[in-house]
């Protein structure tokens, strides 16, 4: 059977591997290659957007690394050089690798040998062609970065000129633990936040949705742009990507979320630009 790969199908074992996975990504626009070290579903929040299904709170395995690099060249080769784009009916506008994203069913940073992970997927990735031409991301929600051991792996993905897109949904403590499950502080995450800047090239990502029919309130939203002013004073980072919900939930809230309008998301990226912000939008 034949299948299409789109937006709105990021199944980690979509092509049968352990690590490695496509995806047609909107705010990339074109392939992303997914690496998922997070096998077991298991990650340190439970947003209430996230799609994983059968997510429990935890930590990722200790990871295979030779069947890690076995999966990342042999795919890359199948993508440069095999029939991966004809198989999978990827649009021609859309056949190019934009970047290799580590990201998957968890937060990655609980990896424990993150670093040398982080360094493997560089090197091969290197090697055949791929960097620098791709981009190298590191998608988190950015709670374990006050670690040592994940430092190490965000000079790594820097070494390889790559970037952070640092999870950032709300700026109230009440809002992290609603929409996060986590118990993080606002305060901790600007510390994190910080750190990994200094590190690596970071961006800020924001995820906007209605829950219970409600979107965010006033205090959210003035809280969020508060927010970014101590950011834009504090840090080097510069680029915020808002979007809003593409895939459906696989958590207990999922009927009660909804996507944000495009109106919505416009009127908010406009208000965050006039703090001197660059923005993209993702609907």
């Amino acid at each position: 059977m034949t299948t299409t790969l789109s937006t709105t199908n990021h199944r980690s074992d979509i092509v049968g591997l352990t690590y490695v996975y496509p995806v047609l990504s909107r705010r990339a626009g074109g392939l992303s290659i997914g690496i998922n070290f997070n096998t077991n579903n298991a990650c340190n929040w439970r947003c209430i957007y996230c799609q994983v299904p059968n997510l429990t709170i935890g930590s990722a395995p200790p990871i295979d690394f030779p069947l890690l690099e076995q999966e990342l060249r042999g795919f890359l080769d199948e993508v440069l050089n095999g029939d991966f784009y004809q198989r999978f009916q990827v649009d021609m506008d859309k056949r190019v690798i934009k970047d290799i994203a580590i990201a998957g069913n968890g937060e990655p940073t609980s990896l424990q040998e993150f670093a040398a992970a982080v360094a493997l997927i560089g090197r091969i990735a290197t090697e055949l062609g791929i960097f620098p031409a791709s981009k190298y991301i590191l998608i988190t929600n950015g709670s374990l970065i006050h670690q040592s051991r994940v430092q190490e792996g965000l000079r790594n993905l820097s070494g390889y000129g790559g970037e952070v897109w640092f999870k950032f949904d709300s700026a109230t403590d009440a809002g992290r633990k609603l929409i996060n499950r986590s118990s993080q502080s606002v305060q901790a995450a600007l510390t994190n936040l910080s750190l990994s800047a200094q590190l690596c090239t970071t961006k800020l990502q924001t995820c906007v949705f209605s829950y219970q029919g409600q979107g965010w309130t006033a205090g959210e939203r003035q809280a969020y742009l508060d927010a970014l002013e101590t950011i834009r004073a504090g840090t080097p980072v510069r680029q915020v990507m808002l979007y809003t919900l593409a895939r459906t939930s696989a958590q207990p809230e999922a009927d009660q979320l909804e996507k944000a309008s495009a109106e919505t998301l416009n009127e908010l990226a406009d208000a965050v630009r006039s703090l001197g912000f660059d923005v993209s939008v993702s609907i």
